[in-house]
């Protein structure tokens, strides 16, 4: 379920904590056809005194950066691409000095250019940005001349007054200035947060939307959330707001926008969907329109007033240039440029002047790799390298040693070896009976962010995990519960794994040894979950023990579709994820005896 991206966020930070490195991903450009082609210059006069009637709008777009910098590291920081022969291949990507030179180059010749994000630019941060509560992902978004972006449910996870500071600039209210003499200046772009509004009053938190405008040309951009980012984010992040359909509100302010006389509109919208194939250059138009792609974002596009003429996307980490028809049956541009910054998208809006409005039939789209073999843009280099010594003392200090890659967001297998790691850290952290006496823990996948890589990611060594990786995979700094369950209880968790909210694209909770059980994938709903098989250590689950469950705060309060986990009785709160995660790399890994990948064999995989 690599493709489920967010989950949990507690973002809690420690006092200055982590903040993690991360890629953002440069771009590599390519010209769409035509980009030349029509109404540039001065207004596109040409010298001879009229306007041509149409003028070549570039919209370049990205989505879930998730304050990735640096490139990320191991499998997470790939994009796939199928070759000519229908091989696919793994191309390194990401990275915002790669990032920004990808965008730069793709704006060259193209004087109507405007760049949007589709939400989740912060949050799940790797420490070099979360550390600093994500001041350097805004300061690098500033750089990249990023136009507008929607909210992601992410960008609430450390509540509305944080967003509204990452938005209006002024120093962190509890760990101040980072930098002597220097006040954070916040984003220089709109966070557009449309379906979002404050319980009290009924207004939206954000903008709802913004327009673009350039020599007569005018955009609008509506941006929304997710309408379930309440499912998916604590409850102290999304506290006092109400979060709205994403449909009904992207067309009440399209009405808006027309009435204005704004035609032309994109939407950006942090849901998405999942295409047939993970390649970044699969054609989800084969045979028809759309008809590789399923997910949220296809009903939600079919939905859409045809007053809006392009829709960027994101939330599920994927990439995908479609077409799904709106609700009178025309096809429109439907994006997502995967994560991370790897890949960029590249999109033509062809302009009318008379009408004012895109002219749907010629819009041509494409996503490309913000590959590493270009250069690097030197402000980027600069940026990171200060962030990167100011984050230094904590991010490179040696919390254990492995032998070799331990996949986690990497793994596409329902158990991944890296989450086997995190869930016996946290049974073994909070078993002793002061502690919690924990008979079994669960680890929700989304929030494993990162792999554990063998390879050094600066001076520390192979093989040696810093602060900063550990921070990397696990950066919400989630407090940990121990809560009692009863055995019906656990079994009912463990079918809304693939049911409910999860039977579509299910949610695999990683599971601490000692739990086995048989996961039959040829069955559908809850029965994929052979009720039979579920053992704990050897012995049959009995619907009517009380068990002690260790779990984040997120999964303790039903999240991610885990109503019977929200169910805990007599919790008691123990120390964060992470700190659980280090103590357990500490104990069991010297540079002698180094961490090995732990077997998966837990979870019996029925096909």
């Amino acid at each position: 379920m690599s493709a489920t991206p967010q989950k949990n966020r507690a973002s809690r930070r420690v006092l200055a904590a982590v903040a993690g490195l991360a890629t953002v991903g440069a771009l590599v450009a390519a010209m769409p056809a035509g980009a030349h082609d029509r109404g540039h210059g001065h207004g596109g006069g040409h010298g001879h005194g009229h306007k041509p009637r149409t003028v070549d709008v570039q919209l370049l777009s990205f989505n879930d950066l998730h304050g990735n910098l640096e490139p990320p590291a191991g499998s997470a920081g790939n994009v796939s691409e199928t070759q000519p022969d229908g091989t696919v291949k793994a191309i390194p990507a990401g990275g915002v000095e790669y990032l920004a030179t990808s965008l730069r180059t793709a704006r060259k010749g193209n004087p109507y250019s405007v760049t949007a994000a589709g939400g989740d630019m912060v949050g799940a941060s790797p420490l070099l940005s979360g550390l600093f509560h994500d001041e350097p992902t805004i300061e690098a978004l500033n750089g990249l001349d990023l136009d507008v972006t929607a909210v992601g449910n992410h960008e609430f996870d450390e509540g509305a007054t944080e967003l509204a500071r990452l938005q209006n600039g002024g120093c962190h209210p509890v760990e101040g200035c980072y930098e002597k003499g220097k006040k954070f200046k916040g984003a220089d772009f709109p966070y557009l947060a449309a379906n979002v509004t404050k319980e009290k009053t009924g207004k939206p938190l954000l903008k709802p939307y913004t327009v673009w405008k350039k020599n007569g040309v005018k955009i609008g951009f509506i941006g929304v959330t997710l309408e379930g980012t309440p499912d998916i984010v604590t409850a102290n992040g999304v506290k006092g707001l109400k979060f709205h359909d994403e449909v009904e509100t992207i067309n009440k302010y399209a009405r808006e926008l027309d009435r204005k006389g704004v035609k032309s509109i994109v939407a950006l919208i942090h849901e998405g969907g999942a295409p047939a194939s993970t390649s970044y250059n699969y054609d989800c138009d084969s045979p028809g329109a759309g008809d590789g792609i399923s997910g949220p974002i296809v009903d939600i596009a079919k939905g859409i007033t045809p007053k809006v003429d392009a829709l960027v996307t994101g939330h599920t980490h994927q990439a995908y240039v479609c077409t799904v028809p709106d609700p009178s049956g025309k096809p429109r541009m439907v994006t997502s440029a995967s994560s991370f910054g790897k890949l960029y998208t590249d999109t033509t809006l062809t302009y009318d002047r008379r009408t004012n409005d895109i002219v749907r039939t010629s819009v041509k789209s494409a996503n490309h790799v913000v590959t590493r073999d270009q250069p690097k843009a030197p402000d980027m280099t600069r940026l990171i390298d200060r962030w990167n010594k100011l984050a230094a003392p904590i991010a490179n200090k040696p919390q254990g040693w492995i032998s070799a890659d331990i996949n986690g967001r990497g793994s596409t297998a329902p158990e991944k070896p890296l989450g086997n790691v995190i869930a016996d850290a946290q049974l073994e952290g909070l078993a002793p009976a002061d502690k919690g006496g924990a008979e079994v823990a669960f680890m929700n996948p989304g929030g494993i962010r990162a792999d554990l890589v063998h390879k050094a990611s600066g001076s520390e060594g192979d093989g040696v995990v810093t602060y900063g990786e550990a921070f990397t995979v696990q950066p919400f700094t989630n407090m940990m519960n121990v809560v009692d369950l009863t055995g019906a209880q656990l079994v009912s968790a463990l079918q809304q794994q693939v049911s409910g909210p999860n039977e579509a694209s299910p949610k695999i909770l990683q599971v601490s040894k000692g739990l086995t059980y048989t996961l039959d994938l040829t069955k559908s709903g809850a029965d994929r979950v052979v009720a039979g098989t579920i053992k704990l250590n050897g012995e049959a689950i009995d619907p009517a023990r009380t068990y002690r469950v260790a779990m984040n705060e997120f999964l303790a309060g039903g999240g991610d579709g885990f109503p019977a986990l929200g169910q805990g009785t007599n919790k008691l709160v123990g120390a964060s994820d992470l700190d659980l995660f280090n103590a357990y790399l500490a104990a069991h890994s010297t540079a002698a005896a180094p961490l090995a990948p732990p077997a998966t064999d837990r979870i019996t995989v029925i096909q």
